[in-house]
């Protein structure tokens, strides 16, 4: 329970580093929560600090996220599984009745809390008194490791999807997030409690877009392209 705890602490951690605002305000003497949509994250870098500027935060919080998910597999997980479970005591018994006969399942549930961590942490940074972005490209990056290639490739093109039909980043990243816990019906059948973690975290994905939502339903959400002066997506 301890290395558990730690994934989730450690990817949390590294999730809330707020490289939007750290860009920003060192490389271009702004704060980037004064622009345009006020958001810290890719979509908005760009609008606020052009091309170099978007690509810097894009790579930095991609670059969060997937550290999150290797670390979780890579130095969690196995130290999980080299931790055996006492089957005869109160705490292996309540594991394993939680968990499974594989004991934790510590690759799933470490990816999973990963996951979570580092998503909750770039939309709740406590550096920005627990408000932040919308966590599509840190999430994105860690699934590289919570579904692997496939599952991350498809994501992608669901969310590029998504843009090429409505013009509209929110839409592609809604529908990512939508699509994210049914591939983890997948990828993750038979581990319930990471893929209810993945769920609450795909949850709270969707919820970080509820204003793009309401100006979608409205029909007042911006799209790339266009020329109205209407408050900006993402």
């Amino acid at each position: 329970m301890t290395y558990l705890t730690l994934s989730f602490i450690v990817s949390f951690l590294l999730g809330s580093i707020p490289w939007g605002v750290i860009v920003s305000k060192l490389a271009f003497h702004k704060d980037i929560r004064e622009e345009g949509s006020g958001n810290i994250g890719t979509t908005n870098a760009f609008r606020a600090m052009g091309k170099a500027g978007g690509a810097v935060v894009f790579l930095l919080d991609f670059g969060k996220g997937v550290l999150s998910g290797w670390l979780a597999a890579w130095v969690f997980a196995p130290a999980i599984a080299g931790v055996a479970v006492d089957g005869a005591a109160a705490e292996g018994q309540a594991l394993l009745a939680v968990f499974g006969p594989t004991g934790v399942n510590p690759v799933s549930l470490c990816l999973a809390l990963a996951f979570a961590g580092c998503t909750l942490g770039h939309i709740f940074s406590p550096w920005l008194k627990f408000k932040g972005g919308k966590g599509i490209a840190v999430a994105a990056a860690c699934l590289l490791f919570v579904y692997g290639p496939v599952g991350f490739f498809i994501e992608i093109a669901v969310f590029a999807l998504g843009i090429l039909i409505t013009r509209c980043v929110s839409v592609g990243s809604i529908a990512a997030a939508v699509v994210c816990p049914l591939l983890g019906l997948y990828f993750y059948w038979g581990h319930w409690v990471s893929w209810v973690i993945i769920l609450a975290t795909a949850l709270v994905v969707i919820w970080a877009h509820r204003a793009n939502i309401g100006r979608l339903r409205a029909g007042t959400e911006n799209k790339i392209g266009s020329k109205k002066k209407e408050r900006p997506c993402a």
